[in-house]
């Protein structure tokens, strides 16, 4: 496989990019941004980590650039980390002087995603664990710092990729036609924050768009904890676990600005002035905060309106933002069930999206290349995306919030080795002849495993949570294809007691149980089923038509459901699909497409455009005309 660049990767490979906020939807002013070089080791055993510092002379492998993981060119290091082996990370941070006043402010590091299962250490002594490859993490690290502020920062990494059941996307050690490289290690921004001993932990807001409110509940660190910890405090009542969630003595002031379109800087102090209401917040208590009827602005593809608002507790200030915007399913006038939004009918027109990048795998090379795959597919008439098999960085959802797309959300999956000849292609053909298959098959659909299982729904959870407050996310997919799929009606509703503001794909392709918001089908072979159903239809796969571009390939073998060899053959082909099949199935009760995919992977090369994102492979006046027909299908 040879390496492709993307116009973004000379700046990556010098460091130059991905230095922006990470987390968009709740600012601090005072922040250090971790990214760029540190000592790594790759080890085949388990070494101490009090050998490190024992031996300040430790033979280190070389340095890795920091996000990119050691498989990704872009790190420097070009080598695949193994299920027996060690990954270890070093770095020495010198903080400024007097930045930091113990009694007053906390230190915290924050980590956007170590795949798969990570130890943290500071100055000698273990800080943090944690084990999930797709979400991020915190640890409060002021008490291990040294007097002079130096912070001797040692991590150690393992992942075992398919070898074991934990969630792997669509990685896979011996990658090959529809899944791609394994990647490991940190691959999203590591950052320092410094914030007051009473600080905002984290914010829920979810939209009422009928009553023109949001409901918020904000979660604190107070002096309550340390002080309960103590005895200077009563101990915590009865069904209250967390004293984080305890009313402190002082109040949350929240201050909503008037709705804006954010560009690509996001929120900032001169977006709020002139607040449109303020209230005041107990923490861990929801708050009801009504918009003014003439400052009611829906947020929609078209017009992504986004209202900025301050959070302040005591000397903490934190900047966010919210949406009106409402997500669900209606019967229509034509009598099927459809998606709406903002209680008028929506077709999504989507693709599969995966985010894989020639250059960094997971991590994309620049801030500009995630909005260049958003825009890319809006220019195209696309008004959804699918996030197939992974978690983003937070700033693509961020993209996704203000440029004005929707997005379907999937779980990464999991499991033990897949039975393609059981999951895939009998499941093909069962789909077609209308067989349903129960979801009691553990062993065939990979999920013998009940560790396994219980930290899946672990992770739909954290997914869930750490995401909740992006807009852009309407649908969540817990299940694809029968990847690791078990207990579908159980984990549905889970999903809705969790989010009961969005719907919910509970089985992508085949192997429907009869349960959550949306009947959803493939379609690459056979004749596209037309099911009566009491539930939306959306076929949420097809497509997958292929033409390879030698000079933007990344290799020769050639993955794909229909090989074409030109352009003009592709844009013909693709027309001919839209034009016979997929445009009539909207008026047969289709509510939703979503095409197979965004860009070509390695031996995947049905994408819209190449894999280092240099070329539309098919014309973009035709894919915007078959675009605009679905969604006047529709209407008309």
């Amino acid at each position: 496989m040879k390496n492709l660049e993307t116009i973004w990767t000379g700046a990556a490979a010098q460091g130059q990019t991905l230095k922006e906020y990470p987390r968009p939807g709740m600012v601090r002013k005072h922040w250090i941004n971790l990214n760029g070089m540190w000592d790594y080791l790759i080890t085949d055993s388990r070494i101490l980590p009090w050998q490190f510092y024992e031996n300040e002379n430790f033979p280190f492998d070389g340095q890795i650039l920091v996000p990119f993981s050691p498989e990704a060119p872009l790190s420097q290091v070009n080598r695949q980390l193994l299920p027996d082996e060690t990954l270890w990370y070093s770095r020495i941070i010198q903080l400024p002087d007097n930045c930091l006043d113990r009694r007053k402010e906390r230190l915290l590091l924050h980590f956007g995603a170590v795949d798969q299962i990570c130890s943290v250490y500071i100055n000698g002594k273990f800080a943090a664990y944690h084990k999930d490859g797709y979400l991020p993490f915190s640890t409060d690290i002021t008490d291990f710092t040294a007097e002079d502020l130096t912070l001797s920062i040692l991590i150690s990494v393992h992942d075992f990729s398919d070898t074991s059941y934990h969630a792997r996307g669509k990685q896979q050690l011996k990658r090959g036609g529809m899944f791609y490289t394994a990647q490991s290690g940190i691959w999203q921004t590591v950052w320092m924050e410094i914030v007051p001993k009473d600080y905002i932990r984290d914010v829920r807001t979810t939209p009422d768009f009928d009553k023109g409110l949001v409901r918020m509940r904000v979660r604190t660190v107070s002096r309550h904890i340390s002080d309960a910890a103590a005895g200077n405090i009563p101990p915590t009542p009865p069904g209250i676990s967390d004293h984080a969630d305890l009313e402190a003595l002082s109040s949350i002031i929240c201050r909503v600005y008037p709705p804006v379109l954010l560009d690509t800087d996001g929120l900032r102090e001169e977006l709020c002035a002139d607040e449109i209401l303020t209230a005041s917040i107990k923490p861990g208590k929801e708050t009801s905060l009504s918009i003014p009827k003439e400052e009611q602005r829906a947020w929609n593809p078209k017009e992504p309106w986004l209202y900025p608002y301050s959070l302040e507790f005591d000397s903490d200030r934190v900047l966010g933002y919210f949406a009106l915007r409402k997500c669900d399913v209606q019967m229509a006038d034509d009598g099927y069930p459809r998606f709406f939004l903002n209680n008028q009918p929506y077709f999504q027109s989507g693709v599969l999206d995966q985010g894989y990048w020639p250059d960094g795998l997971y991590t994309a090379p620049s801030d500009e290349a995630l909005i260049y795959d958003i825009r890319a597919m809006k220019d195209l008439g696309f008004n959804m995306l699918r996030k197939h098999g992974k978690v983003e960085a937070d700033r693509w959802y961020f993209h996704c919030d203000r440029l004005g797309m929707l997005v379907w959300q999937d779980m990464p999956n999991g499991g033990s080795d897949y039975h393609h000849w059981f999951v895939t292609y009998l499941a093909t053909l069962l789909n077609w002849l209308r067989i349903p298959v129960k979801d009691i098959h553990a062993r065939l659909l990979s999920r013998t495993d009940k560790d396994g299982c219980q930290e899946y729904i672990d992770d739909i959870r954290d997914m869930i949570k750490t995401l909740y407050n992006h807009p852009s996310i309407v649908t969540w997919v817990p299940f694809n294809e029968g990847w690791g799929q078990f207990s579908t009606k159980k984990v549905t509703d889970f999903i809705h007691k969790l989010d009961p503001s969005r719907l919910v794909d509970s089985a992508s392709g085949w192997f429907d149980q009869g349960c959550g918001d949306i009947n959803s089908l493939h379609y690459y072979f056979l004749g596209l089923p037309i099911p009566k159903s009491d539930r939306v239809l959306a076929l949420s796969e097809f497509g997958g038509y292929s033409l390879r571009l030698p000079e933007h390939s990344a290799c020769k073998n050639i993955y794909g459901y229909k090989k074409f060899t030109t352009s003009e053959a592709l844009t013909d082909g693709f027309s001919r699909l839209m034009e016979g099949t997929i445009v009539p199935s909207v008026k047969k009760g289709y509510s939703a497409t979503i095409y197979t995919q965004l860009s070509d992977i390695e031996e995947e090369i049905n994408g819209l455009i190449t894999y280092d994102r240099k070329k539309v492979k098919m014309n973009p006046l035709i894919v915007q005309k078959w675009n605009a027909k679905l969604k006047k299908s529709l209407q008309s």
